[in-house]
């Protein structure tokens, strides 16, 4: 007997809903054997990960305060992925935002600002992230490059660039020599929606981003447009879309979401720029836009319970003494198990007999 996967002709509605929670499902047990093997108490680690994090007020903030980025520029990537574009370097364009932005904020340090400062950088921050992405975009519709292969690589050119401009130009000449730029200025900070926390008008604005991409996607024929060339390339091109012409659409709105959150982690988190903006937002959203089915409002459940088990983590760190990498191996094998069950909506596992030699 041999297993072999055969096509299916239609995937049943309760399997496209139960292949991500299989695959929570499947992770927890991994994080059960893993906190095991580490010598935890299992049941104890489990509490510190993932009940934790929700089970006060100060938790539910800062588990917003890490969705924020993640459901950002999951809700972007989303977009590419439904219409088969492959933009794996949202982490760079998350920096560039936080670049662009920042740089704004610095130039006008020191100076007479007033209301108008935080939406030019925010406004700032997306164009920065868009003209970012639009790099592997152009590559590829112009000259046939890899767009997997070029985002990715360029992510390392953007945290290179910040890298040598906060230990350089823009270093603050009164931080002791650290490679850090100078305190945003109050005008230059995002405002709180709580005091006593860091809960910011970040969070309405994903909120928003959401509910914007779930109309755009369901009710608009640009959505109409992104789904056709995803799902059927050809019957699109017969229809008259302009398939080079939606990569560079897709590709500017996932770049400039993902510099907008730079800009609002920048601005709104750590008021300042500094190499390791990034815990790995932009890599981590991939996994949240899978978990989410490519859709909106899924990617923000999926950033959601990303950011839980950012929280999670940290509290491990503290309290179990657990290193950081156990949570990335965690993540790392929540998207192994959502791309694995993901394979059960497109084939059908099936024994069969073997034949003789």
């Amino acid at each position: 007997m041999r297993l072999v996967l055969e096509t299916r002709s239609q995937t049943p509605p309760a399997l496209a809903l139960g292949a991500p929670l299989l695959a929570v499902a499947l992770t927890l047990v991994s994080a059960v054997l893993i906190f095991a093997a580490l010598g935890q108490d299992p049941w104890r680690a489990l509490q510190v990960y993932f009940i934790a994090p929700v089970s006060d007020s100060w938790g539910l903030q800062e588990v917003a305060v890490k969705a924020t980025p993640l459901v950002l520029i999951s809700v972007g990537l989303s977009l590419c992925y439904r219409s088969n574009n492959w933009n794996i370097g949202a982490e760079g364009q998350f920096l560039v935002g936080a670049m662009a932005g920042g740089w704004l904020a610095l130039a006008t340090h020191g100076a007479p600002n007033g209301p108008w400062l935080m939406p030019a950088m925010l406004a700032a921050g997306a164009a920065g992230g868009a003209l970012f992405a639009l790099i592997p975009a152009v590559l590829r519709t112009r000259f046939g490059a890899n767009e997997i292969l070029t985002s990715l690589m360029l992510v390392y050119v953007a945290e290179l660039l910040l890298d040598w401009l906060v230990r350089g130009p823009w270093r603050d000449p009164q931080g002791f020599n650290m490679p850090v730029t100078v305190s945003f200025e109050p005008e230059a900070i995002v405002p709180l929606l709580l005091e006593g926390g860091r809960l910011n008008v970040g969070t309405p604005i994903a909120l928003l981003v959401v509910v914007l991409a779930a109309v755009l996607v369901g009710r608009t024929l640009k959505g109409v447009e992104i789904r056709l060339v995803g799902e059927a390339p050809r019957a699109a091109r017969f229809a008259g879309f302009d398939t080079n012409r939606l990569t560079l659409t897709v590709f500017a709105i996932s770049g400039g979401l993902a510099g907008l959150a730079g800009v609002l982690e920048a601005a709104g988190t750590v008021k300042m720029l500094q190499p390791g903006l990034s815990p790995g937002y932009g890599f981590t959203a991939i996994i949240v836009a899978f978990l989410g089915r490519l859709n909106p409002v899924g990617c923000l459940v999926a950033g959601v319970f990303l950011a839980i088990t950012f929280i999670g983590g940290e509290n491990a760190q503290i309290m179990l003494r657990m290193p950081l990498d156990a949570t990335r191996v965690i993540q790392g094998l929540l998207l192994f198990y959502v791309l694995a069950c993901d394979t059960l909506l497109l084939y059908r596992p099936r024994l069969v007999a073997s034949t003789p030699a």
